[in-house]
């Protein structure tokens, strides 16, 4: 079966019968011909998240350029060098000591404290630019529930982690009937409605203060309006027929104690998702910061919150490496097969999807966020250029000293170049997605590779 036959287009006059009058319904790719004109290719970013950083002793890669020897850990992305830019030396200033909210702010640039509301994350605003061309807003797979993702309002999504319910999630019509979701997505229109009148008669007596929080709540309701109205239009139009042999690699169901299929399948999900367009954004966090799954098949059978508090033990250290190249071989594979999975224009699926890959941390043990572990990959359609070591450290520390722990360690708690901001790498991320911005999070430039 090839997406791409046109064997499920619809008419949009069709569509826009079914629905009457309830949204004026935007050109979905579903109604286009595959010769007619486009504006252009679609563009995608997804987001991987490794929880309690790495052992940075056999992370590290020390040499800047394009004459970078991969580290021991890193090794499993050499075939894939031309696509990948390996970066050190980012943190995020806002949340330098506040260790178990790392990955809360990995993709938002946020602060961390106490009384610190969160801030909308990366792919968040990346899915406004994406979300009017498919299907769903963006897709968050997180295991424990828990993503990446934050709405404009501080609100964490629910992300989820059972394979066979993502592959259903996107590719298999609603079990109560097409008629049943549409009362749903009415009921809840007819709830956000009375719900705005209610904070609209409130307002005139609220103070200034209230009135800005009110206004972040006013926000979030109109981003749940919008998507409860995207998802009734899209009601009506067939979902994508999935090939045999995609089927049996995604439509099933993998227990997070086979590790390495896990993740395959759940890297496969995201594949067919981009190639379908059912959305161009996705976030895939493999565990809070004090979990991060076991590994059986390596006979790890601690989490990596456990590894990663070593103290120094060389057996623990070395379990922790293997995790590691564990994780980096996974996402190895994910590359792999975005390279060989065919765009619309037949062109490999890497050349338009943006992979960032790396944790909120970088020394575990003692819970260090400078220097992050980060690996950039993809996206040469949205403008990048890689094959480099992008190494920010340089001109602000005296060297690499992997044969002294302490000293290293030093570097992945306090950064070297305190201008180094990972918002300044989101800030790039979203303007190639399209997102018409200034700055985001707590940016002080745009990162520029090469």
């Amino acid at each position: 079966m090839n997406y791409l036959d046109q064997s499920w287009l619809i008419d949009r006059r069709h569509v826009l019968r079914g629905l009457g009058s309830f949204i004026a319904l935007p050109m979905l790719d579903c109604m286009r011909p595959l010769r007619a004109a486009a504006p252009s290719m679609p563009k995608r970013s997804v987001f991987i998240y490794i929880p309690n950083g790495v052992n940075t002793l056999d992370y590290q890669i020390t040499t800047p350029g394009a004459d970078y020897t991969l580290s021991r850990s890193l090794t499993p992305l050499e075939k894939h060098r031309s696509i990948i830019t390996p970066i050190s030396g980012l943190h995020h200033p806002g949340g330098l000591g506040h260790h178990h909210n790392c990955q809360k702010i990995w993709l938002t640039g946020g602060r961390v404290g106490p009384s610190d509301r969160n801030t909308i994350s990366v792919d968040q605003r990346m899915a406004e630019v994406t979300a009017p061309h498919t299907r769903f807003h963006s897709l968050e797979i997180a295991n424990k529930g828990e993503s990446l993702a934050w709405t404009a309002d501080g609100i964490r999504l629910p992300g989820m982690s059972r394979c066979r319910e993502i592959f259903a999630h996107l590719f298999e019509e609603p079990k109560a009937g097409t008629a049943a979701q549409r009362r749903a997505f009415r009921r809840k229109g007819s709830v956000l409605d009375a719900n705005l009148a209610e904070v609209r008669a409130m307002e005139r007596k609220m103070g200034s203060e209230d009135k800005g929080r009110m206004e972040q709540y006013l926000t979030s309701v109109r981003e749940t309006e919008i998507r409860t109205q995207r998802a009734d239009a899209w009601l009506d139009i067939p979902r994508p027929e999935i090939a045999d042999a995609d089927r049996k690699r995604t439509d099933k169901e993998v227990p997070q104690t086979e590790a390495g299929a896990y993740y395959r399948t759940i890297y496969d999900l995201i594949v067919l998702a981009f190639q379908t367009d059912a959305t161009r954004v996705a976030t895939f966090s493999s565990g809070l910061e004090g979990q991060g799954l076991p590994i059986p098949e390596l006979n790890i059978t601690q989490s990596r919150h456990a590894l990663s508090h070593h103290n120094g033990d060389p057996g623990h250290m070395e379990k922790l490496t293997q995790s590691d190249t564990f994780a980096v071989e996974q996402f190895s594979y994910f590359l792999s097969r975005l390279s060989e999975t065919k765009d619309l224009d037949g062109k490999p699926l890497i050349d338009t999807t943006m992979s960032l890959f790396g944790s909120g941390m970088a020394y575990g043990h003692s819970h260090g966020n400078a220097n992050l572990p980060l690996v950039l990959a993809g996206g040469s359609g949205c403008g990048l250029q890689h094959g480099q070591h992008l190494d920010l450290n340089q001109g602000h520390f005296d060297g690499y000293t992997l044969d002294n722990p302490g000293a290293h360690y030093r570097l992945c708690s306090r950064p070297a170049n305190t201008d180094a901001h990972m918002s300044n790498l989101l800030l790039m991320m979203a303007r190639k997605m399209g997102v018409e911005v200034d700055r985001f999070g707590d940016s002080n430039g745009e990162l520029v590779l090469g």
